[in-house]
């Protein structure tokens, strides 16, 4: 797993250049628990790695370039954006 989340944060980076290296980070791994409890919570049958990993790639090469400027209104959401996705 730490591959994919490697591979698609390299892939963000491509299409962010505003994003650090960890925050890019964070996303993918933001990206990849939204799909995967979105599935779940649907009732959707779990479909692996490799169908998430192409979502989150897919999501990455649409809304990866404008993800610097995403301004949560819910708390749960603050440190996207974050230099330290957790703040002490």
């Amino acid at each position: 797993m730490e591959t994919r989340f490697q591979r698609l944060t390299e892939q963000l980076l491509e299409r962010n250049e505003q994003l650090t290296m960890q925050q890019a980070r964070t996303w993918v791994e933001s990206l990849w628990e939204d799909f995967e409890v979105t599935r779940a919570r649907g009732g959707w049958s779990y479909k692996g790695q490799d169908v998430t990993e192409k979502v989150v790639a897919k999501w990455i090469a649409q809304y990866g370039p404008h993800l610097h400027h995403y301004k949560p209104k819910e708390k749960k959401f603050n440190h996207l954006n974050n230099e330290d996705p957790f703040p002490h």
